[in-house]
């Protein structure tokens, strides 16, 4: 049976792709390329470029290539974005799902996967978190996520789709076989900005907020490697087919890394320096949240890379690749730029 991957195109669900290829499942990749690649599907998989909000055509695909179970990645994610957007947010990451479980339901899909966020939490009370935690969103993209979860909860109790919502919390490195990573332009997470500036294509690093009320007065964050993420999609998959009930779970290690932390790894994986700059802290970004994945671990998920070094190496080498494919472009302009040069 064929699994529907939305956003598969992207980082994570491109990852996740890779995860499902590597054990013979049948993904089915359906991206909008707004932020994807086309070179990050493989080849033979079958990929379709449309909205996840388009019924008609999500309706078509899921009955022609039967399929069983949708993961669902497609959405926007950048909480500083979501402020100056809420009502782009609202539409991306709420309705155009309320449209895709539309189709779920009336085409008889048995299961669904969310691709949820952390952001849920908003500010926590207590470290580490736990899925029972008050879910108080300080952004627009954390509500448009935590209405999502209860919206999957209320189709679930109302026509009984089994699903499993997924709170990621800061989802980081690339595939250590460099068939896939970060490619994103412009991307603001923390290890893509570093990395860009250790390469020399950032002028410098900015850091918002230096006086939170951590050990170095930078945000904390539980960095998760997307590797790892991937095989927990496998896993509440694996519980899902099994009759496992639907479910929430956090997505981290459980350990936390400071701002001022990650880029001073970054530093000392590549070897170089490059300009650090304090700015003034960013609406919507709690001062630390770490996950409690007990939860996720008690189905057999096991993390393989849960190591600082690892995850930024992972992310470099990728980066480099990145570098390598486009000195090559401009070298040979007769090189499509949407195919990657292999390292």
């Amino acid at each position: 049976m064929t699994v529907m991957v939305t956003g598969g195109a992207g980082f994570i669900g491109g990852h996740v792709v890779l995860a499902l290829l590597d054990r013979g499942e049948v993904p089915l990749v359906l991206d909008d390329l707004s932020t994807g690649s086309r070179s990050a599907v493989p080849a033979g998989v079958p990929f379709h470029v449309g909205d996840v909000g388009d019924m008609k055509l999500t309706s078509r695909l899921v009955r022609e290539y039967g399929v069983e179970a949708i993961l669902h990645f497609a959405g926007k994610i950048v909480v500083p974005e979501s402020i100056l957007d809420p009502l782009g947010y609202y539409l991306a990451n709420t309705l155009k799902t309320h449209a895709l479980l539309n189709v779920a339901v009336q085409t008889g899909v048995k299961h669904f996967v969310l691709s949820s966020t952390a952001a849920v939490y908003g500010d926590p009370r207590s470290i580490p978190v736990t899925e029972t935690a008050d879910t108080l969103p300080l952004s627009p993209y954390g509500r448009s996520k935590l209405m999502t979860e209860q919206m999957l909860a209320d189709v679930d109790a109302a026509y009984g789709l089994r699903h499993v919502a997924l709170r990621y919390f800061n989802v980081v490195g690339a595939d250590p076989d460099r068939r896939h990573g970060q490619s994103t332009p412009q991307a603001t997470h923390l290890f893509k900005v570093a990395l860009e500036a250790a390469l020399g294509r950032r002028s410098h690093l900015d850091i918002y907020g230096s006086s939170y009320p951590t050990p170095d007065g930078t945000c904390i964050r539980d960095y998760i490697h997307v590797s790892d993420l991937a095989r927990a999609h496998l896993a509440v998959l694996d519980h899902l087919r099994s009759g496992g009930a639907s479910r929430i779970f956090n997505c981290g290690y459980g350990r936390g890394y400071s701002v001022a932390e990650v880029v001073e790894a970054v530093k000392a994986v590549t070897g170089t320096d490059f300009e650090v700059r304090r700015a003034p802290p960013r609406p919507g970004d709690p001062a630390e949240i770490v996950a409690d994945s007990n939860e996720l671990l008690k189905l057999g998920w096991e993390p393989e890379l849960n190591d600082l070094r690892t995850m930024v190496d992972d992310a470099w080498q990728w980066e480099r690749k990145l570098a390598v494919s486009r000195t090559t472009e401009q070298i040979d302009p007769g090189i499509s730029p949407s195919i990657p040069i292999v390292a």
